[in-house]
């Protein structure tokens, strides 16, 4: 193998929510370097072998095989190879609606660029596979567009990026535990199921929830549950067990019970305690549209 590989692929690219712009693996000489550049993709460079430095904003960072690092574009930055023992490295350069995003998700930005990863071998196999592929048909496009997805998969799988990163990480953890409550409250679903869903155990779910949230995943699961379904008796014709099934309770007298612990009545009663709030509201709306 040469010094450097290079495939620039074509910008108009059919995918839009993460493509590819170009690829590359390169040996380098003593003290090359880049920049101070910007460049207008972003760019993950992850280090093979030897050593060198990347710099942005005012920040230095000495790197070594196993580590990498985040150009965001727009952004000016500047690297180069250790004199003693230059790098080696492969990159990848893409853009897309959704790229800040998925970088977000596994915790890079511009303020937490670096990163390390073990899966050095897998990482180049995908880039190597993209720089082989480098002929413009059907079938080529769609596998690069895979490998890059591959890319992403590997650095989630075993990314470890700086302290910051692990602090946003508990908020995402945390959200993302919300959006499943969210997409499953009608069933079945036990704490432990949204741990399993987020991949930590029950116990550092509760303290991230009542570190965050300063109620447990069960307290907010059960409160979605009865919110929603304050919504449905004030809204909806639905029989009180159908509310209840709905909101995933399967046996109408734990519903009655919890709906009237939390609220204070029973659903019967918010439900015609709702509608008389609601017939005075409307009254009140008639009388003042006949003073306009």
């Amino acid at each position: 193998m040469g010094n450097d590989y290079v495939l620039v692929h074509p910008t108009d690219s059919r995918f839009s929510d993460l493509y590819l712009c170009f690829c590359g693996y390169e040996k380098c000489e003593p003290l090359h370097g880049y920049g101070t550049a910007v460049r207008p993709n972003y760019i993950i460079h992850y280090i093979l072998e030897g050593r060198g430095k990347f710099q942005v904003d005012g920040r230095t960072y000495e790197l070594e095989a196993g580590q990498g690092f985040l150009i965001e574009p727009g952004v000016p930055t500047f690297y180069q190879a250790d004199a003693a023992d230059p790098w080696t490295y492969i990159w990848v350069g893409f853009g897309g609606k959704f790229a800040g995003e998925y970088l977000r998700d596994i915790g890079l930005t511009n303020n937490r660029p670096i990163f390390r990863c073990s899966r050095s071998n897998d990482l180049k196999e995908a880039v190597l596979t993209m720089l082989k592929n480098n002929k413009y048909t059907m079938y080529n496009q769609f596998l690069l567009e895979s490998q890059l997805y591959l890319f992403f998969s590997i650095l989630a799988s075993d990314i470890d990026v700086a302290l910051p990163f692990r602090e946003n990480r508990e908020s995402i953890y945390v959200s993302k535990a919300v959006e499943f409550i969210q997409n499953n409250y009608p069933y079945k679903i036990h704490v432990s199921d949204i741990a399993d869903y987020v991949c930590i155990n029950r116990s550092y779910l509760y303290t991230l929830f009542k570190k965050t949230l300063n109620v447990s995943p069960q307290e907010y699961l059960a409160d979605f549950r009865l919110t929603r379904a304050q919504e449905l008796l004030g809204i909806t014709d639905m029989s009180v067990e159908s509310v209840g099934m709905s909101c995933g309770y399967q046996d109408p007298l734990v519903f009655s019970k919890a709906f009237k612990q939390k609220m204070g009545q029973t659903p019967s009663a918010f439900r015609k305690n709702s509608k008389k709030r609601n017939e005075k509201t409307l009254e009140n709306n008639r009388e003042k549209l006949e003073q306009l």
